[in-house]
């Protein structure tokens, strides 16, 4: 008979029963006592009155027995911590048994209770596990350490179990390998900055040599460990690429996926040159194309991957256009999945074959399908222009099947195709015009509105096709709405006499009878630049449009490189990096790819440097406006400065930046005077709770004469790769001014004269402002130091890292090249300080994704000696509260280019030499706050 028998009963006062059976001196009883516990406990049932007695079961040799009461065990352990201890003296003799698979069973369990009061009892067994002779139960208690770690962290540190783990990287059998890696990854997930997993070219010749012998899980965690591994060189990268090639054949697709991810970040390394790199291409196609003949669920997965992947290296499967056509029988989410990477992998070459896919694919059945394959023939029209008019001709043909939701996305696609090729098209406005009643969707109807707008003076009847949308003006959507009003000025503009009636009763209805704030405001701007200036409005609104950017749906180039780096996770699923849906992370940290290496693209120095590099072959989102930091963070850049920047307040300079504009209507105006503290509203000062009334005022944000804090010097260039001549140098900024204090030391033999400094291009324009000047010649052993002025409005280009600065030096000698980091808080403004009620606003306004947190240990300092030391390198206290005795301070510090980053620093009094200061910043441009974070340490440890 089976099991389920135990399932069944419903008896009242079974556990008096139970209590007596499992304590019979029957070997078979007891089993099956035991059996009914789990069954209860199974369903639902408590059962923990028997702890006790299923506790005395343990003391048997039988196994099936043993795993009964230790399943019960970690149920109820939680529940009832003092009875749990009485289980130890078992688990540390089963420990000890001769059988692997009773000590492995023992280890297993201990790693499941999660009470605090056992674990330490629980050392001395797992030390003696982790040593074990059998693999079997050191694999098993590599993980009890990771789940340890979990509930204890600092005992498990203390006991010295993650050099135990670590050791066992270098053990014998794979799957020890595996899990030992396994457990150290998830251990340093949860603590980002301990740098468990030091990997280096010996141990990772050791996972790789595991990889090829343990079981497919195995192999994933360590696929995984190795793509956070970083190769010295490209000839390393192309060592491990070749030895994790075969794992792209393996049958369990996440072992394909994790491959292709490791080969993908260390694709970067190699020069596009080389045969290897044609040859990976070529072998990373038809894995990808195997995952596509799985179930469907696992065809999604692969195609999310795959879009990642077609995005970053569209070449590796331009051949293999067929796979992704659609099937009929394809679920709708991988044939909307398959429809778009389609496009992206359109090109002039088959976008004939395209076209006719997608001409059969909008004649289907399936709505929500028809309207993605129509949306898709204006994409292709847009990305490959020999196509565009193939693709308005079937476009036209779709509109005369009169179908409702088919002439509705064309005529938004058309809409789209006008705007990337004007003047060429225009012929088919009037078979538009003939479907306008039909449409009854707000995108389509706006759509349509735009076309007739736009092209007015070709309209004969423009007014009336615009009146007859005039009608149920309040019933339209706002999008309907502010498109009718902008068609309705431009109309106005190209034939004023016709339609003055026209354009007064839309800015009538937009202004003074509608209550959507956009509108009106929309509304008014029209009305006052036709009362005060028509030619103006003129020239602002039939402006000459620029074109559309050919791809407006591709990932960000840098959250791409991230997404690039989580292949085959949940992360790849979403499109999003894990920071934004995986709630309560420790400290994100933020992967990218690793940088080219210099023998895989040519080292330029500094002054042979050209003036605009040929854009790589990543695709766009914007069209670029050269290789520019100022592009890459120009959500917070004001215009560029020509000359050195003026000091503005930190309202006016917020209110360019920070909110692009918004803050006015935010806060009440451009003249806008802040309200007494306790006026403000409860919504705005919620994250700062009520602290509001203990906010203290440090300075009006005028730097303090002190200036901010100086490093010593480094040797930046040693004596003997620059033919005798040494420098060293530190950064500094005083009142205002950064300068550059360089040592010169003449260790040749000769006198050095002619000195010339240059700077390469870098991420925040920094130049020298003056030229460099030793104004006697530097004779053998002599040293000369000299104070080097530097600004900030030379040519910017975003640096790997972001604060590195190429430098040249000339002299009668030679010219010489070295680069060095500068620290980030030189660039720290002194009218960084931010108003309040700016300070609430900005912070909502920067989105959370956006958040990083640090930690800055060992740092011995009070609440006002941080925030004076912080001041004086212009980092700027804005509020202070106490909370559950941590003291928050709120900080604001303001970049040379306009950056603002925002900062909440909680302190936690007690034990200075334990103080431990957790860090959060928010910024536009997330990738300036790690270097902000190492300023804080930099400047708060000295």
């Amino acid at each position: 008979m089976t099991d389920s028998k135990y399932f069944t009963t419903t008896k009242k006062g079974e556990i008096f029963e139970l209590k007596a059976e499992l304590n019979s001196d029957k070997k078979e009883k007891k089993k099956e006592a035991v059996k009914k516990v789990i069954a209860s406990m199974t369903v639902g049932k408590d059962v923990s009155a028997l702890f006790p007695d299923v506790v005395n079961c343990m003391q048997t040799d039988n196994l099936e027995l043993k795993k009964l009461v230790y399943l019960y065990l970690m149920n109820y352990a939680k529940s009832q911590p003092d009875m749990a201890i009485m289980a130890v003296n078992t688990f540390v003799k089963d420990c000890e048994d001769p059988n692997p698979l009773i000590r492995a069973l023992a280890v297993r369990t201990m790693g499941c209770i999660r009470v605090d009061k056992i674990t330490e009892y629980l050392c001395e067994p797992l030390r003696k596990c982790l040593k074990d002779e059998d693999p079997y139960v050191r694999k098993t208690a590599a993980v009890c350490v990771a789940k340890l770690h979990d509930i204890n962290a600092q005992l498990v540190e203390d006991q010295g179990f993650l050099d135990t783990l670590k050791d066992l990287i270098s053990d014998s059998n794979p799957m020890v390998v595996a899990n030992a890696v396994a457990a150290l990854s998830e251990i340093a997930e949860s603590h980002p900055s301990s740098n468990l997993l030091d990997l280096n070219p010996q141990s990772i010749n050791k996972l790789l040599t595991a990889l090829n012998e343990c079981t497919e899980w195995g192999q994933i965690f360590i696929l995984d460990c190795l793509a956070n591994y970083t190769p010295k060189d490209d000839r390393e990268a192309q060592s491990i690429c070749e030895r994790v090639t075969p794992r792209l054949s393996h049958a369990n697709s996440a072992v394909v996926l994790s491959a292709v991810k490791v080969l993908m970040k260390f694709m970067e390394m190699l020069s596009k040159d080389l045969d290897y790199y044609g040859t990976l291409l070529k072998k990373l196609a038809p894995p990808l194309v195997t995952l596509l003949s799985a179930e469907p669920e696992l065809q999604y997965v692969a195609l999310r991957n795959i879009n990642l992947i077609v995005q970053k290296r569209p070449e590796i499967l331009k051949h293999e256009m067929k796979v992704f056509f659609v099937k009929y029988n394809d679920p709708i989410y991988v044939k909307l999945e398959k429809l778009d990477i389609m496009i992206r992998l359109a090109s002039q070459a088959n976008i004939a074959q395209v076209l006719a896919e997608l001409k059969e694919y909008a004649t289907e059945v399936d709505v929500d399908f028809v309207r993605k394959a129509v949306r898709a023939i204006g994409r292709c029209a847009i990305k490959v222009e020999q196509s565009a008019e193939r693709c308005v001709s079937t476009l036209l043909d779709l509109i005369q099947t009169k179908v409702n939701y088919v002439v509705q996305e064309a005529i938004v696609v058309i809409k789209d195709i006008f705007r990337k090729y004007p003047n060429k098209y225009e012929s088919v406005i009037a078979t538009l015009c003939e479907n306008l009643d039909s449409l009854d969707e707000p995108e389509a109807r706006a759509a349509m509105i735009w076309i007739v707008g736009e092209y007015a003076e070709r309209i004969d009847n423009a007014d009336e096709l615009l009146e007859s949308f005039l009608e149920g003006f309040h019933d339209e959507s706002t999008q309907v709405q502010l498109q009718l009003l902008t068609a309705i000025v431009k109309l106005f503009l190209k034939k004023p006499t016709e339609t003055q009636e026209l354009v007064q009763q839309v800015l009538s209805l937009a202004t003074q009878d509608s209550d959507n704030p956009d509108l009106r405001d929309r509304g008014y701007i029209y009305w006052r630049l036709l009362s005060t200036d028509p030619v103006a409005a003129k020239e602002v609104v039939l402006a000459e449009k620029p074109l559309i950017s050919e791809e407006t749906d591709l990932i960000e180039p840098t959250l791409l490189d991230e997404l690039i780096c989580y292949i085959g996770t949940l992360a790849s699923v979403y499109h999003k990096p894990p920071s934004a849906f995986v709630e309560g992370g420790r400290g994100v940290v933020h992967k990218s790819l690793p940088p080219r290496t210099a023998s895989s693209e040519s080292t330029e120095s500094p002054e042979t440097a050209p003036a605009g590099a040929p854009p790589g072959e990543q695709p766009d989102v914007i069209p670029t406006q050269g290789d520019l930091l100022g592009d890459l963070l120009n959500l917070d850049l004001g215009p560029p400065v020509s000359g050195p920047p003026l000091a503005t307040t930190s309202v006016q300079m917020g209110a360019v930046d920070l909110l692009g504009g918004g803050l006015d209507s935010l806060i009440g105006g451009p003249n806008f005077v802040a309200p007494p503290a306790a006026a403000v509203p409860a919504s705005l000062g919620a994250p700062i709770g009520s602290g509001l009334s203990d906010l203290f005022d440090l300075t009006s944000g005028v730097g303090t004469l002190s200036g901010s804090y100086v490093a010593p010097k480094a040797v930046w260039l040693p004596a003997m790769k620059a033919k005798g001549l040494e420098i060293s140098g530190t950064f500094t900024r005083q009142v205002g001014s950064i300068s550059m204090d360089l040592q010169l030391t003449n260790k040749a033999l000769q006198v050095m004269t002619d000195f010339a400094i240059q700077f390469n291009r870098n991420s925040f324009g920094l130049a020298p402002a003056a030229p460099l000047q030793v104004h006697a010649p530097l004779s053998p052993n002599q040293t000369v130091e000299i104070s080097l002025p530097l600004n900030t409005v030379g040519s910017v280009m975003k640096m790997e890292p972001l604060n590195n600065l190429q430098v040249a030096v000339k002299n009668n000698i030679d010219v010489f090249y070295f680069s060095t980091l500068y620290p980030l808080h030189i660039l720290f403004v002194e009218d960084g300080k931010m108003d309040r009620q700016m300070f609430l606003a900005t912070w909502k306004d920067i989105p959370n994704e956006n958040e990083a947190q640090f930690q800055i240990r060992d740092c011995p300092l009070n609440a006002e000696a941080v925030s004076s030391k912080l001041q004086s390198s212009n980092i700027f206290t804005i509020a202070k509260r106490n909370v559950e005795g941590q003291d928050m301070l709120y900080q604001s510090l303001k970049l040379t280019n306009g950056i603002w980053v925002l900062a909440e620093l909680r302190i936690q009094p007690g034990n200075p030499s334990f103080t431990v200061l957790q860090l959060s910043l928010k910024c536009r441009a997330p990738e300036v706050s790690q270097h902000v974070y190492q300023a804080y340490e930099t400047i708060l440890k000295n």
